[in-house]
């Protein structure tokens, strides 16, 4: 973590989003020696497009390179300056602050990105000043250190804008899925129930479904019918 790799005073965070038993989860930081909870980021190497650099961090937190991505604010108040929250996560790790790593103390800004990711798919695995990388629902998520938590309060703001414009419920979905696994989504994203003959004929309205065979699982009346996004 040498001062001359990286590109002083920016960095990112990455809200990782997941969709497992009816909840949204997103993949949180445990550091080392520390009970203090964060966001995936990093730094930005000096040679490094900015979306690379989200992106090889998104790899090593979860083994994925195909990612559904998208930068969504830039967070920069001086509230967020507080140089003695890293100083203990770099001393509890035994890293000597009076020297190279010095810089990591500065005032940063935070590109926020959101990601969107099956969650079967995922194998989160920790940094080395972290001792877990694990998902955590919405609704029970860990004190968050510096302003954390209002990255994710935006995050979720701007995943509901941008839910039927982009059609971003079907990343956090298996290629096939029902009407209603997907309708499960959306009300995780929202935050209310939906009425299903609304939600089904809003969806199939919109015709950026197709229908696929129908999933077999118990009477054949009743199985449901496979659909995927159109391209």
């Amino acid at each position: 973590m040498a001062k001359s790799k990286y590109l002083p005073h920016i960095a990112y965070d990455s809200v990782i989003f997941g969709f497992s038993e009816g909840e949204l989860k997103i993949l949180i930081m445990e550091y080392h020696n520390t009970g203090l909870f964060a966001l995936p980021g990093g730094f930005v190497e000096t040679t490094e497009n900015l979306n690379d650099a989200v992106l090889r961090g998104l790899r090593e937190r979860t083994s994925i390179t195909n990612i559904y991505l998208e930068q969504f604010y830039t967070f920069g108040d001086m509230s967020r300056f507080k140089p003695a929250v890293m100083q203990t996560l770099l001393e509890a790790n035994g890293i000597n602050v009076k020297g190279e790593y010095k810089w990591m103390l500065d005032r940063f800004v935070t590109v926020a990105y959101y990601a969107l990711i099956n969650y079967k798919d995922v194998t989160p695995q920790p940094d080395a000043i972290s001792d877990s990388c694990e998902w955590y629902p919405l609704k029970k998520l860990p004190k968050l250190i510096l302003d954390h938590k209002q990255i994710v309060d935006k995050a979720i703001q701007t995943l509901r804008d941008n839910l039927d414009r982009k059609l971003v419920g079907g990343n956090l979905l298996p290629k096939k899925f029902t009407m209603n696994e997907l309708q499960k989504v959306y009300e995780a994203i929202l935050g209310i129930k939906l009425r299903r003959t609304t939600f089904q004929r809003k969806m199939l309205a919109a015709n950026v479904l197709k229908r696929h065979e129908k999933q077999f699982l118990g009477k054949a009346h009743k199985a449901p019918y496979l659909y995927s996004f159109k391209k």
